[in-house]
């Protein structure tokens, strides 16, 4: 990596560091930017199409900042490279691409947990539409008040839950850049702060993402972390790094 940031990679951190400090000024006035920014699953009612793209500007809000701090660390450290690499133009291409990709995935992985979700409550006689109208937030991340038997009923909770929970993050396209940084500079040594033992990166992503695929097809109830979202943008970096740097050998 050179001295500096390349220009796309800058921006990019200061455009998110921007998001961020705008969720906290908008937070301390009681109002929930994720609602219109963060990217709802795509049948819910909470759902605008520009959150496909502002979700990848959106983190996990004040308090919490292990999630902006680790994201940008990681476009830092990775983006430089891959944008030295391949330029602006591609890698703007990749890292939007990525974003978009871990959207899909994602959704789709969700798609295949509702569809049962859904059956389920028909059966039980609850009206899907009543349960889209309760799923609607206000400006302030607030649910509408739930008639009783929706409260007391858990697949109903469920199906809630879901239409109300944006996905936040630029994990999608970071993933993409990881994967990307592992295909170009495969013998680069990477090490993690709870695994410091250094180990070259075409056995360190890889091993990442079986983690992801992993974690993401047991669905522990614990973990919100949106592995699928991570593998979609992993596999478009994956495929367009590919891709690419053998059009860089070509033209050397």
């Amino acid at each position: 990596m050179g001295p500096s940031l390349p220009p796309i990679t800058k921006n990019l951190i200061i455009i998110n560091v921007l998001f961020y400090f705008a969720t906290i000024v908008f937070q301390i006035k009681g109002i929930d930017l994720s609602v219109f920014l963060g990217a709802y699953y795509p049948e819910s009612p909470n759902f605008k199409i520009w959150e496909i793209l502002t979700h990848m500007f959106m983190h996990a809000s004040y308090p919490n900042i292990s999630h902006i701090l680790f994201n940008m660390f990681a476009l830092w450290m990775f983006g430089s490279a891959v944008e030295q690499t391949f330029g602006p133009k591609k890698f703007l291409i990749m890292y939007f691409l990525a974003g978009f990709g871990g959207f899909i995935l994602f959704n789709l992985a969700n798609y295949f947990q509702i569809q049962p979700l859904k059956e389920a409550i028909v059966a039980q006689g609850f009206s899907l539409d009543e349960i889209y109208t309760y799923s609607k937030l206000n400006v302030h991340g607030a649910l509408y008040n739930l008639p009783e038997n929706f409260r007391s009923t858990q697949e109903v909770i469920d199906l809630i839950n879901f239409y109300r929970t944006p996905m936040v993050g630029a994990s999608g396209a970071i993933y993409g850049l990881l994967v990307a940084f592992a295909v170009l500079f495969p013998d680069a040594k990477l090490a993690l702060i709870f695994f410091p033992v250094p180990i070259k990166a075409k056995y360190f992503i890889p091993i990442m993402i079986g983690v992801e695929l992993f974690m993401g097809v047991q669905n522990y109830s614990w973990n919100n972390v949106a592995h699928f979202a991570h593998l979609g943008g992993g596999l478009i970096g994956f495929l367009l790094a590919r891709s690419w740097k053998k059009n860089l050998y070509r033209r050397n």
